[in-house]
């Protein structure tokens, strides 16, 4: 049984989740768990609960709240950086903005415009395509961790297990911190989670040259 823990203090940090817990067993478990997700109220939205400062449309997920008040989530975090455009067409191509609008809690690697054109050039237009979403899917899971992994519990050679069950590897010197060897130039706390900005797009193995 997966079990999912909704955060009602969206601020708070939270330890990584470990490897080995159900959450992480496989792909499509977590996939049920984002679908779960989708159909879940927001923290505190209980009948009769003050919802003023946000509103969402009957037929919307929960990327459509307007919600003028709180702390950004991740996709809002990325929506709302001119550097992120492309790495927002893609959620939304591989339909996966209401996903990671919800609880979480998600570490999210977010590579700017600028490393998704380092890509050999026709790969971001291909992977849009409608017939590329489980590849897209794919490369986007894996920028994904299940919990909140704060620089502080990243160490030399850690290994962090993503949504598309593969690891990526942490790499620390003299203060920078690594993914994969893509720099991590930023981080933005949100309300579901955490983002780190990266210089380079993060490929699963079995996409790496």
């Amino acid at each position: 049984m997966i079990q999912v823990m909704v955060e009602c203090q969206a601020s708070e940090q939270v330890a990584p989740v470990n490897k080995n817990s159900n959450l992480m067993k496989t792909r499509n478990n977590f996939r049920v768990v984002w679908i779960m997700a989708l159909f879940m109220v927001a923290c505190n939205q209980t009948p009769g609960s003050d919802t003023s400062g946000a509103a969402a449309p009957a037929d919307g997920g929960q990327s459509t709240v307007q919600d003028n008040e709180s702390q950004k989530d991740v996709v809002r975090v990325a929506a709302g950086s001119a550097d992120h455009t492309t790495l927002v067409a893609a959620l939304k191509a591989a339909e996966y903005v209401d996903v990671l609008s919800n609880a979480g809690p998600f570490t999210v690697f977010a590579p700017t415009n600028a490393a998704f054109d380092n890509l050999p050039e026709g790969t971001v237009e291909g992977l849009l395509k409608p017939e590329s979403k489980d590849a897209l899917r794919n490369i986007l899971e894996y920028h994904v961790s299940v919990g909140v992994y704060k620089l502080e519990y990243m160490r030399e050679g850690q290994k962090i297990n993503q949504v598309n069950l593969d690891d990526i590897t942490i790499g620390v010197k003299d203060g920078q911190y690594t993914v994969n060897g893509a720099n991590i130039v930023a981080t933005v706390p949100a309300s579901n989670g955490i983002v780190y900005v990266l210089d380079a797009v993060l490929l699963p193995p079995d996409k790496q040259q």
